[in-house]
């Protein structure tokens, strides 16, 4: 890990042992640690493009662009490219997979989880994926204009979706199932009221001061 490495060694000396999902922490660690470096390299070339177009710079959609760019790379780094390796040209793919492989039946594996020894994997399955992509329903709206923002929001959620299951599906870095688009969708659904509230308790507090001037 080039920026967290010492943070992680620490957390394994004293924690590896008495934790039985350890990897999982270890994959979180390492995906923060991807998403820093190329948050970076956003910054500097979102920095080059406001310099070189010169025009006046909305710090608060700036700020909520670097916080959806941030999220979209952390997803996308827990999701597909979990490996230790950091760089395009490092991936493997493997482009003659067999589609028998892929879970079509929506819903039939994610039930069968209830069936094992713990719940854990039932609830990282269903709630995990749903909790994943509420971020995206919230934060999506508020960088696109008002006209047909919440077809447009659902539609480019799932379409993200759609995408990181493909890529599993090429590179072997996860398992290709229906049931996580279901969720993922459902988790932009979810994000995008929660966005249209807020959104609305924010119309009616500006109407309301500008009422009392």
């Amino acid at each position: 890990m080039i920026f967290l490495g010492p943070v992680y060694r620490n957390l394994y000396a004293h924690y590896a042992a008495h934790i039985n999902h350890f990897p999982l922490i270890r994959l979180v660690m390492l995906s923060l640690d991807k998403t820093i470096l190329y948050l970076l390299l956003f910054l500097c070339a979102r920095g080059l493009y406001l310099l070189l177009r010169r025009r006046r710079v909305n710090f608060w959609r700036e700020l909520l662009l670097f916080i959806f760019v941030a999220y979209v790379l952390l997803v996308w780094f827990l999701t597909v490219f979990r490996g230790t390796y950091y760089y395009p040209w490092q991936l493997v793919w493997h482009l003659h997979r067999s589609l028998t492989v892929i879970n079509w039946q929506p819903l039939v594996e994610t039930l069968k989880l209830t069936q094992g020894a713990t719940m854990f994997d039932f609830y990282y399955q269903s709630f995990g994926n749903i909790a994943w992509f509420v971020p995206f329903g919230l934060l999506a709206p508020g960088l696109m204009r008002r006209k047909r923002r919440m077809l447009r929001t659902i539609v480019f959620g799932s379409l993200m979706s759609l995408a990181i299951e493909t890529m599993q599906f090429f590179l072997i870095t996860g398992i290709t199932d229906i049931d996580d688009w279901i969720f993922n969708t459902i988790g932009v659904v979810l994000g995008y009221l929660v966005f249209a509230i807020l959104a609305a308790f924010w119309r009616l507090i500006r109407r309301g001061s500008k009422q009392t001037k």
